[in-house]
């Protein structure tokens, strides 16, 4: 597999278009079954830079890139033994979640699913974040893991889609907040893109009163918890998780001078926690 993967990665575009022509559905399906090799370089450095050349080249068929979406979303890979913690079944779940967002951003443009299997693929897809419990960043030699930023990505690829529902943004939302709580602190710039969800959220216009109950919500968690359990490494964690995600908010919103009112808002509650 890694010998195919090199010669296609090391062809032009008119070899790997007669290549796909002849071997293209073996060559999806390897691709496929190697989404969450453990080996960082078969698995991120080979194949998904394949499949991203490939995607951006528009050397998929419509037909071929609709397959790949509906299988991905499926048990055995988005939500392959979903639970499990430090086992390299993350690597199969987060990339299937990488390469869905990838998906359903060329589907934005290109509507190569149709509109009952696109409206099922986000339904099932906007549950990843809150359901993924292993929450590392960069596993030694395995490379990277990365399921919080990969389903963040995936979360805000959703939202942009054109057939995005509203009904969507609470069960995302609820993702953010469970991930402040996963017993880990963010190193790897996880929270930049967990805020990029909610920039895509202000940017269709998604109504600014449940972000902010949305906000309080998060904040309350963190009350009730102290009250009721204490200054648990857990409850630090998730204090941490939170400040971190909430200060990036801010800058964003400041710098892209949106929402004036909630930046004011995610102001307060900043004020507030940095002082407990």
């Amino acid at each position: 597999m890694k010998a195919t993967l090199i010669e296609l990665l090391n062809t032009n575009l008119i070899d790997r278009q007669a290549y796909m022509q002849e071997h293209g559905e073996q060559l999806i399906e390897n691709m496929i079954l190697h989404i969450g090799d453990p080996e960082d370089e078969l698995r991120d450095k080979l194949n998904y830079r394949l499949f991203i050349e490939l995607l951006s080249a528009q050397i998929f068929s419509h037909k071929q890139m609709a397959q790949i979406a509906l299988t991905l979303k499926g048990e055995n890979y988005l939500y392959r033994s979903i639970g499990e913690r430090d086992t390299d079944t993350v690597f199969t779940r987060s990339f299937s979640a990488l390469w869905l967002s990838n998906l359903l951003n060329v589907d934005r443009q290109l509507r190569f699913l149709n509109e009952e299997d696109a409206a099922a693929l986000l339904d099932v897809s906007s549950q990843y974040l809150a359901k993924e419990k292993d929450v590392r960043g960069f596993v030694g030699e395995k490379g990277w893991a990365h399921s919080i930023a990969h389903g963040a990505d995936l979360s805000s690829a959703i939202i942009s889609h054109p057939l995005f529902n509203v009904r969507f943004a609470p069960v995302i939302l609820q993702g953010i907040k469970e991930s402040f709580w996963k017993g880990t602190v963010f190193v790897d710039d996880e929270e930049e893109r967990l805020v990029s969800i909610v920039e895509k959220l202000i940017l269709i216009n998604y109504p600014e009163e449940i972000l902010v109950e949305w906000l309080e919500q998060v904040f309350d968690k963190l009350q009730f918890y102290l009250m009721e359990v204490g200054y648990t490494p857990q409850y630090f964690a998730a204090r941490t998780n939170t400040l971190h995600f909430m200060k990036t908010l801010y800058f964003t919103l400041k710098f892209s001078q949106k929402s004036p009112e909630f930046l004011a808002i995610v102001s307060q509650f900043i004020a507030k926690w940095m002082k407990q």
